[in-house]
């Protein structure tokens, strides 16, 4: 049985996403992938299309970039649901210039409302050197806030490191 709310963190390229995948694969319930993600260049859309071809046909994707609670809503306790992830999610608020203290206090309500067991994936950002130029660090830091209150509001933490779970928070299913 799936916890209410799992939170998946990791650096880059470090298998979190397909961990997750796995984790609701074999939860029996409805696929839904939530993908934050804007295509704004190459290595972006190469990315997308890695994870699209990983998918098999029982998840039902849906995209949006900023507002997740309206999609989150529409789920049941019959669907589950992969946020991937919390990063551009987050990359996206701060491009739009958006209220980031009012954006993710509508996303955890929106995490805390949701019926479906739900698992949102994040990069851990805070392992590297400080960054050299204000608009990294301010980013690095909400990052860091926003990771923190994910983790308080999932009932397993998890990160992942090398493709293998370190368990945060909580226990495995």
């Amino acid at each position: 049985m799936l916890p209410k709310g799992t939170f998946v963190l990791g650096g880059a390229a470090s298998g979190k996403s397909e961990w997750a995948e796995r984790l609701l694969y074999s939860s029996n319930l409805n696929l839904h992938y939530l993908a934050t993600g804007r295509i704004l260049d190459d290595e972006i859309n190469f990315r997308v299309k890695v994870h699209k071809q990983r998918r098999d046909a029982r998840w039902n994707t849906l995209e949006e970039p900023l507002n997740l609670g309206p999609v989150l809503s529409k789920l049941s306790a019959y669907d589950s649901v992969l946020i991937d992830c919390a990063t551009m999610w987050l990359s996206n608020q701060m491009m739009d210039e958006a209220d980031l203290d009012v954006a993710t206090g509508a996303l955890l309500s929106a995490l805390c409302d949701c019926a479906a067991p739900w698992v949102i994936v994040s990069n851990e950002v805070g392992h590297g050197i400080v960054p050299d130029n204000k608009i990294s660090r301010t980013f690095r830091e909400a990052q860091g806030r926003l990771n923190i209150a994910l983790a308080r509001q999932a009932d397993l933490a998890v990160m992942i490191v090398a493709g293998l779970p370190q368990v945060l928070k909580g226990a495995l299913p």
